[in-house]
C-alpha cells in the first residue's frame, strides 16, 4: 500500500491534542463530534469532513489551516510559487503611501485591460502567471488612483486587491488573503461602489466559513444584501446579490441549517432566472449552472452525501465556464462519492478536477482530503491513483 503521507490532518490533530494535554474524548466533547470519528481521523481512516475540521481547530484554539497544513510549503517551494508571494504582500503594503515618484502610470485602458486578464487567469486556473504579474500591476495602479482620483481607478484598485484575495486563499494563505480583503474594502469605500462593497461581504464571509465562525460568516452575508440593496438596479446588482446567497446557502449548509440553506438557493435561483449565466459579471460566475452546483455542495455540507453525488452528476457544466469553478465542482462530487464508497467515480472527478486547473487542484483542500480517504482503499482503483498522489505530495 502506498504510505499516507506521515503529516496528515489526523496526524496533525493528534499531535496538537497531546500538546494541550487532552483525551480524545474530551477534545470530541469540545468539537462536538464523536470520539469514535475523532479517533478514526487521527489514525488516517477517514477523512474529516470541512465541518469536522472547522471545530476540531476552534477545540484547539487554533487557526483552520494550522489543522489542515495549509500553505502547502513543500510542494509551493517545488512549483516555485512560494517566491512570488513577498512581492504580492510588497504590494498589498504601500496602499495608504501615496503616489510612488518612480512609477508613471499607463492610461487607464490598459490597466482595465491588465486587470481583467488577471481576473481571466484566475479563473482559468493559471494562478502561477497572475501571481507573478499581480504586484507590478498593484503598485502601478496604485499610484494611478492617487494621482488621478477617480472613483473608476478606485474600482480598478479594488479589482486588483481582489485578485490577490483569489490567489492567496486558493494557495492557502489565508492571512494574506484577509489582508488583501481589507484592502478590497479601502479601495471599494473610495470608489464610493455599493456593488464592491457587498462583493466584500461575500468574501470576508467565505473567510469565516473556512474558520468555522458561520454565524459570524452569515452576519457579514446579510450586511453585504444590505449595502448591495443600496446600488443601482441592475445586472450588476443581481448578480452580486445572486452570489450573496449563495455564499449564505453554503454557510447555512455548513451549520446544519438545511431550512435557511434552501430559501437562500431558492432566492439565488429566482435571481438567476432573470440573470442568466452571468459569469463575466465582476468574474463571479453567477447564472443557473453555479447554483447547480451550490446546490450539490450544500448538500454535501448536510452530509447528505448520497443526494450530492446523484445530483452532481446530472450537472452540465457550459461550454466556457470558468475552469477554476468547475475544478472545484467536480472535487465536491469526488468528495461525495468518496464517502458514498463509489471509489472509481470519485477518483474519475479528482481526475477531472486537475484537468480542469491543475494549479488549483493541488493546492486544494477538498481534494487532499478526498484522496486521503481512498488511499486506504486505493487496490481497487487504478495504477494511476499512485502517481496522483506523487503529483499532490502526499
Amino acid at each position: 500500500m502506498h504510505p499516507q503521507q506521515h503529516d496528515h490532518t489526523g496526524a496533525r490533530i493528534k499531535r496538537l491534542r497531546l500538546e494541550r494535554h487532552l483525551t480524545q474524548q474530551a477534545l470530541a466533547d469540545l468539537a462536538s463530534i464523536s470520539a469514535s470519528l475523532l479517533t478514526k481521523i487521527e489514525q488516517g481512516k477517514r477523512p474529516p469532513t470541512p465541518y469536522a475540521v472547522a471545530s476540531l481547530a476552534r477545540a484547539l484554539r487554533v487557526d483552520v489551516g494550522t489543522v489542515t497544513g495549509q500553505p502547502y510549503v513543500t510542494e509551493l517551494r517545488a512549483d516555485q510559487l512560494d517566491v512570488l508571494i513577498m512581492p504580492i504582500r510588497e504590494a498589498l503594503d504601500v496602499y495608504d503611501l501615496g503616489a510612488d515618484p518612480e512609477i508613471s502610470p499607463r492610461p487607464l485602458p490598459l490597466l482595465a485591460a491588465d486587470a481583467e486578464a488577471l481576473l481571466v487567469a484566475v479563473r482559468a486556473g493559471e494562478i502561477k502567471q497572475a501571481a507573478s504579474q499581480l504586484p507590478g500591476l498593484i503598485q502601478e495602479v496604485t499610484t494611478a488612483a492617487h494621482t488621478a482620483l477617480s472613483d473608476e481607478l478606485w474600482r480598478l484598485l479594488a479589482s486588483t486587491y481582489r485578485s490577490a484575495y483569489d490567489i492567496a486563499s486558493k494557495l492557502g494563505y489565508g492571512d494574506l488573503s484577509a489582508i488583501a480583503l481589507a484592502r478590497m474594502e479601502w479601495a471599494a469605500e473610495r470608489a464610493s461602489s455599493a456593488a464592491l462593497g457587498g462583493m466584500y461581504r461575500y468574501f470576508r464571509a467565505l473567510t469565516y466559513l473556512r474558520e468555522g465562525q458561520y454565524r459570524t460568516g452569515q452576519r457579514l452575508t446579510d450586511l453585504g444584501l444590505r449595502i448591495v440593496e443600496q446600488a443601482d438596479p441592475g445586472r450588476e446588482r443581481d448578480v452580486v446579490t445572486g452570489q450573496l446567497h449563495l455564499g449564505a446557502a453554503v454557510m447555512a449548509g455548513r451549520s446544519r441549517n438545511g431550512s435557511l440553506a434552501d430559501d437562500h438557493l431558492a432566492e439565488a435561483e429566482r435571481i438567476a432566472e432573470a440573470t442568466g449565466e452571468a459569469a463575466a459579471v465582476h468574474y463571479l460566475a453567477f447564472g443557473p449552472t453555479n447554483v447547480t452546483v451550490h446546490r450539490v455542495s450544500v448538500l454535501a455540507e448536510l452530509d447528505q452525501y448520497g443526494q450530492a453525488a446523484q445530483q452532481g452528476r446530472t450537472v452540465v457544466i457550459p461550454k466556457g465556464w470558468p475552469a477554476s469553478r468547475r475544478s472545484h465542482h467536480y472535487a465536491e462530487v469526488a468528495r461525495a462519492q468518496m464517502w458514498t464508497g463509489d471509489l472509481e467515480d470519485s477518483f474519475r472527478n479528482l481526475l477531472r478536477a486537475r484537468k480542469a486547473a491543475p494549479q488549483q487542484a493541488r493546492y486544494h483542500q477538498t481534494v487532499r482530503e478526498t484522496y486521503a480517504g481512498l488511499e486506504a482503499a486505493h487496490r481497487l482503483l487504478p495504477d494511476s491513483f499512485l502517481s496522483y498522489g506523487s503529483w499532490l505530495g502526499v
